[in-house]
């Protein structure tokens, strides 16, 4: 037996699983939390000493794939970590100040728990690297975007690789030959359209806020909007950030950043919810009518993640009113009470819809193999 130990280390957290690399499954998940606070682990090498003895023999782990959220323009692939590729990944923070320095600090957690072992870091932005130029600029100065880093990058990348692969699988076809619009629908929310296997546009942009409407996060707003509540409101950058990325979103307009919460509330005849949840899906709605228009029509809608493998209403409404182009659910498969992949169109739908449930820990275990 080989294993693949996966790591997604976060700022007050470690989350893992062990992995089984012939059969693929899970032998061993857990989290870490509270770390740094009294009681807890004091920091991650002492949350990564706690997860070893967990773990018992560790003989068979033959590498560990950690999760590391932006990887900018560098990284197109899996990459073995290496001084220079933590220095990288350091100077990286810049653009996600609230991820890479924890992600880091797991990688480096566990490079002195698992001495010799390689480590693999598996980047969110890399699936999303195939952009073309038009897709990943924004139309600023470009001396600007050039010294700064300033373009798209996306993020949720080993969701939608994963995802792609496994609904080409479910309609027994090359991934090279079909179109495909992936909403990966969660507390973060992010939409992909993938061409080929090709990521060819994504919802999230220079960080994770741009793009749907999510939990805690406004996703696309008008940059003007930040300028009028710095004179007016007397904001500063900090409290703006703080406003767009953990006061937004769902929470923001209904009063909670659960979905099923939000659904339970304007059944009940909350409108706050019932206008909250019209925004959420008007944004999901726009993003399919752009994407279908990109790829030039698509064989497949794909949901997956929390809101996207667990809310019938979501898919429902985001598909309402294309029937014009053919696409129409069946109301008995999409409110069905089944788990795992399957398809929720009717048959005479001329795009297939589907549930795909996501797996980002697979999905790393599988590159972290393929890298060593």
């Amino acid at each position: 037996m080989t294993q693949v130990f996966v790591v997604n280390s976060g700022s007050s957290s470690i989350k893992y699983q062990l992995i089984d690399s012939r059969t693929e499954n899970v032998l061993l998940s857990g989290i870490i939390d509270r770390i740094g606070e009294p009681g807890h682990a004091a920091d991650h090498d002492d949350a990564m000493r706690i997860v070893l003895a967990a773990l018992g023999d560790t003989r068979e782990i033959t590498v560990v794939g950690h999760r590391v959220v932006h990887g900018g323009s560098r990284f197109t692939r899996a990459t073995v970590v290496t001084p220079e590729v933590e220095k990288v990944i350091d100077r990286l923070s810049a653009l996600a100040p609230l991820h890479n320095p924890a992600n880091l600090a797991g990688i480096r957690a566990a490079s002195a728990a698992f001495p010799g072992v390689p480590q693999v870091a598996v980047f969110d932005t890399a699936f999303h690297q195939t952009l073309s130029a038009e897709a990943y600029t924004y139309a600023i100065e470009a001396d600007v975007a050039k010294a700064h880093g300033i373009r798209r990058y996306g993020f949720h990348g080993t969701s939608h690789k994963f995802v792609s692969d496994r609904t080409a699988a479910q309609l027994s076809r090359p991934l090279s030959d079909l179109k495909l619009v992936i909403f990966h629908l969660g507390n973060g929310a992010s939409v992909c359209a993938v061409d080929g296997g090709r990521s060819v546009e994504i919802s999230m942009g220079l960080t994770p806020l741009e793009g749907l409407v999510m939990g805690t996060r406004s996703g696309d707003i008008d940059p003007a909007v930040l300028f009028h509540l710095a004179r007016v409101a007397g904001m500063d950058s900090a409290a703006l950030d703080d406003l767009l990325n953990r006061r937004s979103g769902l929470l923001g307009m209904t009063g909670t950043g659960d979905m099923r919460d939000a659904r339970t509330a304007a059944a009940a005849g909350d409108e706050a919810a019932r206008a909250g949840l019209n925004v959420y899906v008007h944004r999901l709605r726009h993003y399919l009518g752009a994407y279908l228009a990109h790829l030039g029509g698509a064989h497949a809608i794909v949901f997956t993640a929390g809101v996207g493998e667990n809310s019938p209403e979501t898919r429902e409404e985001t598909i309402r009113g294309f029937e014009w182009l053919g696409i129409e659910i069946d109301r008995a498969r999409n409110e069905a009470p089944e788990r795992g992949v399957r398809v929720i169109s009717t048959d005479a739908s001329s795009v297939t819809v589907l549930v795909v449930p996501t797996n980002e820990e697979l999905e790393i275990a599988r590159q972290s193999l393929a890298c060593v």
